[in-house]
């Protein structure tokens, strides 16, 4: 009766819209009352206040407050640039430029919504003129909005280890090693799975080309590679072997907008722009490597991007500071770019900067609150050893019982968010785990991978929801562009799960 008055409740304030930091702790008062009475409330409050004043948690709202400037500071923008300049030549070029940018990106957020809404912007419609389909491209970018919350410095993981000190001590930083190998993986299986979208692609691509070259009265050279450009009126007929018009990346015409390339002809001031060409026409144009000095340039220019991962792990890993004190750190280091060396932040917009990092801070301190309520009840009365009693009599299969954990976190990931599905599940399921013979770095390694599935699996989907507000369609639409890299995701989780490890060989490497 004590679940069903507890779990009960909360799946009804769920289901009838209530949110879910406000469902945890109502359904908690609610077991409290039924249990103690209304009287036993009081001491909730100190219960709740203590959650939030943890120094470990301090944590989180630096690295919010840090990823809020550099993504106010185009950060972003500068890693696609980069990416794209090193693997934008390659077959699925865009695709790749994707990955890379959101595991660049993730080191420096720490969140999977945040790294879609930094990226999307850019990479979805560049996906779009690339071929793919609105819901291939919004599905590509919230999946690789995943890695978010799997890969250092990760917010879930954070979070997990203070849940899980009750039962086992476990260091941020162990875990924040341990993420970066399934991070890694999820990255693969994602590109994987973008380079082997819809075969229309290789149809649409010859299509986009032949609308190319008939816009441009160009023929195909002898040598198979190059066209020649027909003679103009004010010049002779150039050969261009290897050469075209570069709309993906524009390296001819950087300043000029990327838009709409631009190609002129020797002794002509003819200029003959791609905007008016059909939609496919913008596939895939450049397939030649980026000159040194682009690359050089655009390597330049993601500099402070990609020093903020290396500040907050070197730090952490050579012992200068504590995850806590490497958030501070990043947090100044990414005011200090802002301000000195990108300039592209002024005084007048650190209103901004504080109180969206403050509004996005004060959101998931609550949730930590109730959430703390909630696992203060399922301990107390003793629910969680109820439910550890109940899985361990359904069969003594460890195989069969670490699967069945996976459906329900699977299922819970649809709903809610992993800060409060490790404050519901990690008390029931961990003393399982650590009863099946399970160690305390993959628990949370393969439960926040779960849990970052949750992510972009409807009805909830944070990071779906975001991606297809950006390509501007209905989030139906994204759904069913999502599920060849869910079953991706998948595929990756089961070998997390029972690969170790994949989880704890640079910990180990590393003597953490």
């Amino acid at each position: 009766m004590l679940e069903l008055v507890l779990f009960g409740s909360f799946l009804l304030l769920l289901f009838i819209g209530v949110p879910v930091a406000f469902s945890m702790g109502i359904s908690a008062a609610a077991t409290i009352i039924y249990m103690q009475g209304a009287t036993a409330l009081f001491p909730t409050t100190g219960i709740m206040y203590a959650s939030m004043s943890s120094e470990t948690l301090l944590a989180i709202p630096f690295f919010i407050l840090a990823g809020v400037i550099m993504e106010l500071t185009g950060i972003s923008a500068r890693l696609i640039e980069l990416a794209d300049a090193c693997v934008g030549h390659r077959k699925s070029g865009i695709a790749l430029t994707t990955i890379l940018a959101a595991l660049v990106f993730s080191s420096i957020s720490g969140s999977g919504p945040a790294t879609v809404a930094a990226l999307g912007g850019i990479l979805i419609p560049a996906l779009a003129k690339h071929g793919y389909r609105k819901r291939h491209a919004a599905a590509l970018v919230a999946s690789a909005g995943e890695m978010g919350i799997v890969l250092p410095p990760s917010i879930a993981f954070i979070v997990f280890a203070v849940v899980a000190s009750d039962y086992e001590r476990i260091s941020i930083g162990r875990l924040f090693m341990a993420g970066i190998i399934p991070g890694i993986l999820l990255a693969i299986a994602f590109y994987l799975v973008a380079r082997f979208l819809p075969r229309e692609m290789a149809q649409a691509k010859k299509s986009a080309k032949a609308h190319v070259d008939k816009a441009m009265g160009r023929v195909p050279h002898v040598g198979g590679r190059g066209f020649v450009a027909p003679a103009t009126s004010g010049g002779s007929a150039d050969a261009m072997p290897g050469s075209g018009p570069s709309i993906h990346g524009s390296y001819g015409n950087r300043g000029k907008g990327n838009d709409a390339a631009r190609e002129e002809t020797r002794g002509s001031s003819t200029v003959l722009t791609l905007e008016d060409l059909p939609h496919e026409a913008m596939i895939e144009i450049r397939t030649t490597r980026a000159p040194w000095p682009v690359i050089r340039t655009a390597l330049f220019r993601a500099i402070p991007g990609l020093l903020m991962p290396i500040i907050i792990l070197g730090g952490i890993y050579g012992g200068i500071f504590t995850p806590t004190e490497s958030a501070a750190v990043a947090a100044v280091y990414a005011l200090f770019v802002g301000l000195f060396v990108s300039r592209e932040l002024k005084l007048k917009d650190m209103y901004k900067i504080f109180t969206t990092a403050g509004i996005q801070s004060s959101r998931i301190m609550f949730i930590i609150a109730t959430a703390t309520l909630f696992a203060y009840v399922i301990t107390k009365f003793r629910i969680a050893q109820n439910v550890a009693d109940g899985l361990l009599s359904i069969t003594d299969n460890a195989i069969i019982l670490i699967l069945l954990i996976n459906v329900v976190l699977l299922i819970a990931g649809m709903f809610l968010d992993a800060i409060s599905a490790f404050y519901l599940f990690v008390p029931l399921f961990v003393p399982v785990l650590v009863e099946l013979g399970m160690d305390m770095t993959t628990i949370g390694v393969f439960m926040t991978v779960n849990l970052a599935l949750g992510l972009v699996t409807p009805p909830v989907g944070i990071d779906l929801f975001v991606a297809a507000g950006i390509a501007k369609i209905p989030f139906g639409e994204a759904v069913k562009g999502i599920w060849p890299f869910f079953g991706a995701g998948i595929a990756v989780l089961m070998l997390i799960t029972f690969v170790p490890a994949l989880s704890n060989f640079l910990p180990d490497l590393m003597g953490m």
